[in-house]
């Protein structure tokens, strides 16, 4: 006989916004987990062999909606994976907090646990190496916390910066300005601080030197003091590079070295200094290391599903290569 489980959303608005547009997030529910679900008043009853997963998906719903969050279909499907391991429970963590809010008032939070921790840990630690697959937040996460860092005074600048592997560093030979040499390399950072800051701001800031956006080159023989550092695309600097960044570390600042090491564009023969700091720093006190994985994509669900497909793919070859 099959199980059943019930679960009292308490109002029709609560309900509404669990269900869905035309039930879209219950149907969803239903599909994934093998269940009959009925609406019976403000209630949401489910059958089948995993309807206690389903009650506690509905939960971690209800708990969101409460604490300000929105459920879309990557959130939802990032609940019901979480239900079907027991942890259901921890999304509700997840959404408490606010990260940053952006220009136009619009509060960031982190979406999934990996992000959560990813979020304390920098916040915790003088300097923290984000590594996941494309679409966790690495890089979006690190700059609301430097704004939210400069915005608090705790910071008097921000510098982002990441190699220009394509370029091999030597931007010499590219018409225009320095700025113009590096804006292609460094869009997606330009992107996240004018989404955080407003383009006036962010174009004010820019001109009097609080903000500033370099290749990692022009780190060389600086001292960076009272500054929320972020080293981005990590994985295409070289052991060099890496050991010439961590130590420009000055008084009252705070790094984050972001990267995906999957996706390294180095030379052959060429270390990735990202896999080399993080297997000489793990464990050494006020360095993190956080791991996402395909788990905390918050892009478009096939985003994740990609990120499977090639990992499969690159371990299936490693197997091949062995043999």
């Amino acid at each position: 006989m099959d199980k059943t489980s019930t679960v009292e959303t308490g109002t029709l608005a609560a309900l509404s916004a669990v269900l869905g547009v035309f039930d879209e997030n219950l149907a969803v529910i239903a599909r994934e987990l093998g269940l009959q679900a009925h609406v019976e008043g403000t209630a949401i009853r489910f059958e089948g062999e995993a309807a206690d997963i389903g009650a506690e998906v509905i939960r971690s719903l209800l708990s969101t909606i409460e604490a300000g969050g929105s459920i879309d279909k990557s959130s939802l499907l990032y609940c019901i994976s979480l239900a079907r391991e027991g942890h259901a429970s921890d999304i509700e963590g997840v959404m408490q907090g606010v990260v940053a809010v952006s220009a136009r008032g619009k509060p960031v939070k982190c979406k999934t646990v990996g992000q959560k921790n990813y979020v304390d840990a920098i916040k915790k630690n003088t300097v923290t190496f984000g590594v996941g697959p494309a679409g966790t937040g690495k890089t979006y996460l690190a700059v609301c916390l430097a704004v939210a860092a400069f915005k608090g005074k705790t910071v008097d600048k921000i510098i982002l910066t990441r190699p220009a592997v394509e370029a091999g560093e030597k931007l010499g030979f590219l018409p225009g300005d320095l700025q113009t040499k590096v804006d292609p390399y460094l869009r997606p950072l330009y992107d996240a601080l004018q989404e955080m800051f407003g383009f006036e701001t962010y174009q004010k800031l820019m001109e009097k030197g609080s903000i500033e956006v370099a290749p990692l080159a022009y780190m060389r023989g600086r001292t960076l003091s009272n500054a929320f550092v972020i080293l981005d695309e990590a994985q295409n600097a070289t052991r060099e590079q890496m050991k010439m960044f961590l130590t420009r570390l000055g008084d009252g600042s705070k790094m984050v070295v972001t990267g995906d090491l999957t996706q390294t564009d180095l030379p052959d023969g060429k270390t990735s200094g990202l896999k080399h700091a993080i297997s000489i720093l793990k464990g050494v006190e006020d360095i993190a290391v956080c791991r996402l994985t395909e788990k905390d994509v918050v892009r478009h669900p096939l985003v994740a599903q990609i990120v499977r497909a090639y990992e499969a793919a690159e371990g299936k070859r490693k197997k091949e290569d062995r043999k």
